[in-house]
């Protein structure tokens, strides 16, 4: 049984309401937007050639129908916490505390990924410009030492949040248009030479995830299974629920409107990718936009990019960051984690939680490679998705009556499309992915067991 009361009580930490649905769109676009598009075009036309376009569009309709199961659940339990919070009120608390596990995983490997992701475009700048060592700025993995930069601009985006949820979010609009119009002028060089010939041949690896002889797994649905972090990051907008203004209203319009545009930026940008010039010339590169512009001789419009790519992917790691301070503030004050953690300032922030945030995927960052490992954030992701359809249907019929600021239309087709398709991806997934990410969740269960079901603020009943 879960619990009916997820907010907080009068004497717990509270956060302050300072976001209307604009930011929640942007900061729903400035963490789909990103490394996705930036840089996973370019693995999946490595896994799928042209029909990476499909892998696009399955991955996007499988986290469209996950996005308006969370509309329902976080227009109907507005506090923080995202599927932890649903999991808790509706299935309980150890469930909760599995797919709580499963977001800080998550959150934790994607800020981590894309600092050092930005740190990729950056370390060549500070080396030409300041003369700064590469040891320094790059992991072990990488033949480095340490990869100060990333764990910089994690400490960065941690003092943009203790200012204070309102501010950072005007900050994030701001950077999030000028991601845009970048996009946008890749857009407008790139389609100009577009050419059929080159979507073919258009699927040469099939659709399933197979193993080739080079020992890639490769396909359309390989391509999803790994593209799929393309589309997520508006549930970063549900951890935002206690901070919005009119959260039954706003939570929904920002989850389905942030889904909406990135699902047109993504097929946009990927037709004028592939039809510009063949994918195996930008297949598995770091930078395959900035690439395929100079390939088509328009090589400000690529330094334009790359610059922009160093000045704007800090809003993906803001957006999840968020997130991922959230969630562990929400787990603290139930008592889960260590609640002294939950410590919220008079700018409505929870600093305690953002600085120990900051040092756990800081140290990520630093040190630890990230490339296999990577994708094990999906993992956590898709759990945390499927749960979130079953806590709506689960509602559906516990709760019929029960306001709601946003309903799922058709939810008896919807949720359960969204938690087959989420299972499909999660299989679909590397075999090394799941082994390890099946070791995480064993530590979990240790630690809820040993820790946090005897200091938890209630108990499963």
């Amino acid at each position: 049984m879960g619990q009916t009361d997820p907010s907080p009580s009068s004497d717990t930490p509270a956060l302050a309401r300072t976001l209307g649905w604009p930011h929640l769109i942007a900061l729903g676009v400035g963490a789909i937007v990103g490394t996705g598009i930036l840089t996973l075009i370019g693995i999946g036309a490595d896994k799928a050639g042209p029909a990476v376009l499909v892998s696009f569009l399955i991955a996007g309709f499988v986290c469209a129908c996950g996005a308006l199961c969370y509309a329902e659940m976080a227009s109907t339990i507005t506090a923080s916490g995202s599927a932890y919070t649903y999991t808790r009120v509706v299935l309980g608390q150890l469930l909760a505390w599995m797919v709580g596990w499963s977001l800080i995983l998550e959150y934790s490997l994607v800020v981590s990924a894309v600092a050092v992701s930005w740190s990729g475009y950056a370390a060549p700048l500070l080396h030409d410009w300041l003369g700064l060592p590469m040891a320094l700025m790059q992991g072990p993995s990488a033949g480095g030492i340490v990869n100060i930069p990333a764990a910089v601009v994690i400490a960065m985006i941690a003092g943009v949040l203790l200012i204070g949820t309102g501010k950072s979010a005007a900050i994030n609009m701001i950077l999030v248009a000028v991601k845009l119009s970048a996009l946008a002028l890749f857009v407008w060089f790139a389609l100009p030479h577009f050419n059929a010939e080159n979507l073919k041949p258009f699927s040469p690896y099939g659709f399933g995830s197979t193993m080739n002889p080079d020992g890639i797994e490769r396909g359309i649905m390989a391509a999803a299974a790994i593209i799929f972090s393309a589309f997520y990051g508006f549930d970063a907008i549900a951890t935002a629920a206690e901070e919005a203004k009119n959260p039954k209203r706003d939570l929904a319009i920002g989850i389905i409107g942030s889904m909406l545009a990135c699902a047109v930026i993504y097929i946009v940008i990927a037709l004028a990718a592939l039809g510009s010039t063949p994918f195996t010339t930008f297949a598995n590169s770091p930078e395959p936009l900035a690439l395929i512009l100079r390939l088509i001789d328009q090589p400000f419009a690529a330094s334009f990019l790359a610059i922009t790519a160093v000045l704007t992917l800090p809003t993906v790691i803001l957006a999840f960051f968020y997130g991922q301070s959230r969630i562990f503030f929400v787990m603290a004050r139930d008592g889960l984690l260590p609640r002294g953690l939950a410590n919220v300032s008079k700018s409505g922030a929870p600093v305690r939680i953002t600085i120990f945030t900051a040092v756990v995927v800081g140290l990520i960052a630093l040190f630890l490679p990230l490339g296999e490992i990577v994708a094990m954030a999906n993992a956590g992701t898709l759990v945390a998705f499927t749960f979130v359809a079953v806590c709506m249907l689960v509602w559906r019929v516990k709760k019929p009556d029960m306001p709601r600021g946003f309903k799922t239309p058709l939810a008896w087709v919807i949720g359960p499309v969204s938690i087959a398709g989420c299972l499909y991806l999660l299989v679909s997934l590397p075999q090394k992915t799941l082994l390890w990410f099946l070791i995480w969740n064993i530590v979990g269960v240790g630690i809820y067991f040993a820790y946090s079901r005897c200091n938890s603020a209630k108990h499963p009943t």
